[in-house]
């Protein structure tokens, strides 16, 4: 098995709290994590019919039956469970009593905040990061290798090319979560949808040209697209609230949690067209996004990203928020340094009065070092 950073915040909540919940999409490892860190619960999961109908139909027994140290797969298939859970461990009151684990973010979420608020500690598990691959020493042979691969673990564990992995994947999600989460009945459309999302990668988002392009309504495509967000395919980068001068935009941007995911749906077929792809500098603005999110969500924090933007089109790619301090990241898929890739960090800066030591260039070049215009950082030494 090769090791999750999470493993470490897993272990210090179930040691606070009497539930801990741990979501993340389908595949990304969750189950296989959580029972090799606790050996000794039980695991059941909610996806197997018969034990689903015992948690629906008597769910008393059922929670006498399972009533310590216990895993639960996909809690989100039995809502009325989660009012027999709170219940239960108050009644008990120790830590360490469960863990629900589910790849349907909203429908886990929504049963936590409605019954568990205050009970349960809430974790977020996605694919490999750059850094967990790189200790296993699994990192694909350069940066196109690594956007086209993506990071799930069964490519690594079992060596699947992306080529067949994928499509089974994308085939898989929209078979057992779309149809759980969505009446869709035209399932061929809503892969169109998914295939034109891929294609917006790193763009703002237009709703009405999404939706015009696949022919669909507006709300539907507004609809489609918390689908995808609940399930975590895609996650949206928000505009910076920092007003410096009303002349900001206010849509957000379009990323996918993978882009081995994003490439199969581009319809790339091997990394070697990435090199001269449109889209390579969006997919490793992609790539550099994602581990930043993964590298918040293996602390046990939230991400707080965002990006800048004004309506005369000067542009930051990522801004980190913490405390008080902002740091601005500028993302390029070149290999040499060019002078106006501070260009537009030097023009935020004024304007937010950043120093030069918050201020990043991140690039596929292997150098890091610093300017005096600010960092070039290699994406090797994130």
């Amino acid at each position: 098995m090769i090791d999750r950073i999470l493993t470490k915040k897993v272990k210090e909540l179930i040691s606070l709290f009497p539930i801990v919940s741990v979501t993340g999409p389908r595949q990304s490892g969750k189950t296989t994590l959580l029972r090799n860190i606790f050996p000794d619960y039980s695991y059941v999961s909610l996806e197997t019919p018969d034990i689903r109908e015992f948690a629906i139909n008597d769910p008393r027994n059922f929670i006498l039956t399972y009533s310590n140290k216990v895993i639960i797969d996909e809690a989100q298939r039995v809502p009325n469970l989660f009012s027999y859970l709170q219940t239960h461990v108050d009644e008990i009151n120790k830590p360490g009593m469960y863990i629900l684990s589910g790849s349907q973010n909203f429908l886990l979420m929504q049963q936590i905040t409605q019954s568990l608020a205050g009970r349960v500690a809430i974790l977020k598990l996605l694919p490999f990061s750059r850094t967990e691959l790189k200790m296993a020493s699994l990192l694909p042979a350069d940066i196109d290798h690594e956007i086209f691969y993506g990071s799930y673990p069964r490519l690594y564990d079992v060596t699947i090319p992306p080529t067949d992995y994928y499509p089974n994947y994308i085939q898989t999600y929209v078979e057992r979560d779309v149809r759980q989460l969505k009446n869709i009945g035209d399932l061929s459309l809503f892969i169109r949808f998914l295939k034109l999302c891929a294609g917006r990668i790193g763009q703002l988002l237009n709703m009405s040209s999404l939706a015009n392009d696949c022919g669909i309504a507006v709300s539907t495509a507004q609809s489609w697209l918390s689908v995808l967000e609940t399930s975590y395919i895609i996650h949206l980068l928000r505009p910076d609230h920092k007003n410096f001068n009303k002349r900001l935009v206010k849509s957000p941007k379009l990323y996918f949690f993978d882009t081995g995911l994003a490439c199969n749906l581009m319809e790339i077929k091997e990394p070697s067209q990435l090199h001269n792809h449109y889209l390579r500098g969006n997919l490793f603005e992609n790539y550099i996004i994602n581990e930043f999110v993964k590298r918040a969500y293996n602390s046990g924090d939230e991400p707080n990203l965002s990006f800048w933007r004004d309506n005369k089109g000067n542009e930051i790619d990522l801004i980190h928020s913490q405390e008080n301090t902002q740091s601005a990241y500028e993302i390029k898929s070149g290999m040499t340094l060019s002078p106006d890739y501070f260009k537009g960090l030097t023009y935020w800066a004024q304007l937010s009065q950043s120093d030069t030591e918050h201020l990043s260039v991140i690039y596929c070049g292997n150098n890091s070092f610093s300017t005096s215009n600010g960092n070039l950082l290699s994406y090797r030494d994130l």
